[in-house]
């Protein structure tokens, strides 16, 4: 019997490598895929299929939620021949990109596949998305202004 930490364990590493697979670009991911070499059996449930979704704000991070707009994203659901399903959700219009993060995602739940899947597809998107990160934290820092004020000795 797999204890209650367990089974969080396992959904928290999950949810973690589902948000990688989804902030992946489709370039990146499809690349790292077709190396990898491993089985792309599996029994389309659902998708792909693109859709809106509304997106919600919120003034200061406490005031009252309000509509900001709506994004585009696509989703997939898949069923491997051995009943482990997957599911993918992204922003935007990449079809293939979600179905082969939810081909991910049901094999990565694999015992036998987890640790491949998490050294030749999920460790090098990390690192991807980090070093993009750093980029974009770089440019932003470069923007910054530091507002200071003199204080006058006349008041």
């Amino acid at each position: 019997m797999v204890s209650r930490q367990e089974r969080q364990a396992v959904t928290e590493r999950r949810r973690e490598a589902m948000a990688v697979l989804a902030m992946a670009s489709g370039s990146d991911l499809l690349q790292l895929w077709n190396e990898t070499g491993l089985p792309d059996d599996a029994e389309t449930l659902r998708g792909p299929e693109t859709g809106l979704v509304t997106v919600r704000g919120r003034m200061g991070g406490g005031g009252a939620s309000f509509n900001i707009g709506e994004a585009t994203v696509t989703r997939a659901t898949i069923k491997l021949p051995t009943g482990e399903v997957g599911h993918a959700y992204a922003l935007g219009r990449e079809k293939l990109k979600v179905r082969v993060a939810a081909l991910i995602d049901a094999l990565h739940q694999r015992p036998d596949l987890e640790a491949r899947i998490e050294e030749k597809i999920l460790a090098p998107l990390r690192t991807r998305l980090s070093e993009t990160d750093a980029v974009r934290r770089a440019e932003t820092a470069a923007t910054k202004v530091d507002f200071f004020t003199m204080v006058r000795g006349e008041d």
